[in-house]
């Protein structure tokens, strides 16, 4: 179901709580939204205890001088379902929904998303306040999407109830006892089972097919979660109106090409450290999970989102100024806000909503910064934002209908991740396992792509056999459509699986294996074969022994390599294969290693493609010199951009391309437009062949024209 949003331009605009306000702001609120230009507002998501604050006893009126405000001034609504952060009273009625982390033990009270969503009890009044609240706005003109439930997926739980469902999800997945034993291999250490009753729980467990089917199952739960949700905001939705749900594709039980199958459209919550954490060239460590440092985990997220249904999406969440605890304090540059939005716009976004519109006075989320400042006067931010508002409109419909464009498409594995999270073939500097892993090996090919300018599509496994296997595309129209093929980490992997990232090298595509790729099997169970299981005839190469890194490895060009051309500081990092080279072309190596570990990067042709393998995990100069080999033009080339710039374009099916030019620096920067552009802010035309000095942390976007003839 999931698919484009269906309205014309970028709708703008944030997370708004008048219930959280006090009394007389509605009317200064709503008029200041509008001088920032805002157009979409996002409400009641966060408070069942304010439509129900005693069990049966509802209180629906409070949000209509909201809406009735936001419509008269041509402010639309997307209106959530409180589902996800429970009353006290439904606490103390039914404390048995709470999830247990531990199975016995139940969770405490005082956060949110502390119950098993799954437990009957709660599925019962959780769905009686959704028809209540659905069935009150329905109908109201300036409502016109839901959010169903928030950020789903934060918990694993572990309570009675859903520890038989997954038995019986077991049982009807296996069959038998004996088919469970074969396939998860229970003869080891004893684990054999002669009836279900004798299946252990998941606390104690280590047994890595047990982790992933559990995994599978917990995901499971929160697509039916949301799936449900939708069904009943539905019985009572205009045809008009979407239903989404917003993702945190951090949370552990989402895997989001699934979840979101029952919904209209994809919508997401990015989270970016601004300042120097959207520099390009400034090396920022990562702080948490959940938020991102780098400009190339900006663009990353907004693939990520993309890849959810292959579509653009709705950003229901991001930040306006400081994200995290009060003493994580980084508000945005001058410059930053419009930066980061027009950056999700250009690879897919069709809403930008911040959260939130103002700066919480009490709360754990008191110091994260909304639109306004705790003072509640409009300052600096509101500036910002109302700067990027008037940009919005300027651009207007012009990205209706726009596809981002893509110079390599890379595969990501759900399954393969939370394999690695119980299972990581990493390790972190302490020599604990790292359960970040796939995340790391994914970042390592991604950064170095999207530093060197090339642009990326993102598809989930199941989209990318399905499109390789359909009669309307098949591997030659993939290849075509994709010329470049990363492939990292991809631990679990099924045959067919690999035989169609054979067919793609066959049939004309440029495949590039990683780490890791083709060794387990769907169960994760190591495969009998040399690794890479079924591609190491393609690609000339195979392995039997493999290695972790302490340290960084610097690395060298084999002779003349092809054009490959290694950055200064190029390093192999975490892991090395020990590769055997049949007859593949060996590009880069590494210096005399005890272990035997020589080639880094290796190439064959294959069929009407080629299979090349990198051996280790690039560090971020291996990876962008990698990268230019693989893409050699790119549009950041074309316009001749410095470092501190990305060109990021896309096409439209009624208009010509699209370029999002960026200077992502405190300092100026140039550009040449390799062809006439008209930048759809200020409507000024940029002939091909002329320079543009880009001022500090500014943004354009241009539509190409046809050249003017000079007289």
């Amino acid at each position: 179901m999931t698919s484009a949003p269906r309205h014309s331009g970028v709708l703008f605009g944030a997370a708004y709580y008048a219930e959280y306000q006090q009394a007389g702001t509605l009317d200064r609120d709503l008029d200041l939204m509008v001088e920032a230009g805002f157009t979409v507002i996002r409400v009641g998501e966060s408070v069942w205890s304010t439509w129900e604050p005693r069990e049966g006893e509802f209180d629906l009126d409070w949000l209509q001088p909201v809406l009735d405000g936001a419509h008269a001034r041509g402010i639309s609504v997307v209106l959530g379902t409180p589902t996800y952060a429970v009353p006290p009273w439904l606490q103390v009625l039914h404390p048995e929904i709470a999830a247990e982390r531990t199975s016995g033990v139940r969770a405490g009270w005082g956060a949110r998303q502390e119950m098993d969503q799954s437990h009957p009890a709660y599925r019962f009044y959780a769905e009686r306040v959704v028809r209540r609240v659905a069935a009150r706005y329905a109908d109201h003109p300036a409502v016109i999407g839901w959010q169903v439930d928030n950020e789903p997926g934060n918990e694993l739980p572990r309570n009675e109830q859903v520890f038989q469902r997954f038995v019986a999800w077991l049982q009807r997945r296996y069959g038998t006892v004996e088919s469970l034993n074969d396939e998860w291999g229970l003869v080891y250490w004893s684990h054999r089972i002669t009836e279900w009753s004798q299946l252990w729980r998941p606390d104690g467990n280590v047994q890595p097919q047990y982790d992933l089917e559990w995994r599978r199952f917990q995901g499971e739960l929160a697509d039916e979660l949301i799936a449900w949700q939708a069904d009943v905001v539905r019985e009572y939705a205009r045809d008009d109106q979407f239903v989404t749900t917003c993702i945190s594709y951090a949370r552990p039980q989402v895997a989001d090409d699934r979840l979101v199958k029952s919904l209209d459209v994809t919508a997401g919550n990015p989270y970016y450290k601004m300042q120097d954490g959207l520099t390009r060239g400034v090396e920022i460590p990562r702080e948490a999970g959940w938020w991102h440092t780098g400009v190339w985990a900006l663009h990353q997220w907004g693939d990520r989102a993309f890849s959810s249904a292959q579509s653009s999406f709705l950003v229901t969440e991001t930040n306006a100024q400081s994200i995290g605890g009060p003493w994580q304090n980084h508000p945005p540059f001058d410059g930053q806000i419009k930066q980061a939005a027009l950056a999700l716009v250009a690879r897919g976004a069709r809403m930008v909503e911040y959260w939130h519109w103002h700066t919480l006075h009490f709360g754990v989320e008191t110091y994260w910064g909304g639109v306004l400042p705790h003072s509640q006067r409009p300052g600096r931010i509101h500036r910002e934002v109302a700067a990027l508002g008037a940009t919005l409109g300027a651009v207007g419909g012009a990205v209706d209908g726009f596809t981002p464009a893509a110079d390599v498409l890379m595969l990501w594995s759900t399954d393969t991740k939370w394999s690695f999270e119980g299972y990581p073939p990493l390790a972190l500097p302490n020599g604990d396992p790292d359960p970040d892993s796939y995340l790391h090996l994914f970042d390592s090919h991604y950064r170095g792509l999207a530093e060197s300018g090339a642009q990326v599509r993102i598809q989930h496994v199941e989209q990318f056999v399905a499109a390789m296997t359909a009669d309307s595309t098949g591997p030659a129209a993939v290849a075509a459509e994709h010329p470049v093929l990363v492939v990292p980490g991809l631990y679990v992997v099924d045959d067919e699986t690999l035989d169609a990232l054979s067919a793609y090298a066959e049939a004309g595509g440029h495949l590039v294996l990683g780490v890791r790729t083709a060794y387990g099997d769907q169960l994760a169970r190591a495969r009998r074969d040399v690794a890479p299981a079924r591609l190491s005839g393609p690609a000339g190469v195979w392995y039997e022994e493999y290695t972790n890194l302490d340290e960084p490895l610097e690395v060298l060009t084999a002779g003349p390599a092809d054009g490959l051309a290694l950055e200064p500081g190029s390093a192999g990092t975490r892991w090395a294969d020990v590769l055997k080279v049949d007859d593949a072309e060996v590009l880069v190596r590494f210096p005399a290693t005890e272990i035997g570990a020589d080639a880094v990067m290796t190439t064959r042709a294959s069929g009407a493609g080629r299979v090349s393998y990198v051996a280790t995990v690039p560090n971020p100069e291996l990876s962008r010199s990698i990268a230019r080999w693989l893409v050699p033009q790119t549009a950041a080339r074309d316009w001749a951009a410095t470092d501190a710039v990305t060109v990021t374009t896309g096409s439209r099916p009624d208009g010509p391309d699209l370029a999002f030019v960026s200077n992502w620096s405190a300092h100026e920067a140039a550009v040449t437009a390799p062809r006439a552009v008209r930048d759809l802010e200020t409507g000024d035309v940029l002939e091909a062949g002329r320079t543009l000095t880009l001022t500090p942390r500014s943004v354009h976007v241009f539509e190409h024209v046809a050249a003017t003839s000079t007289p």
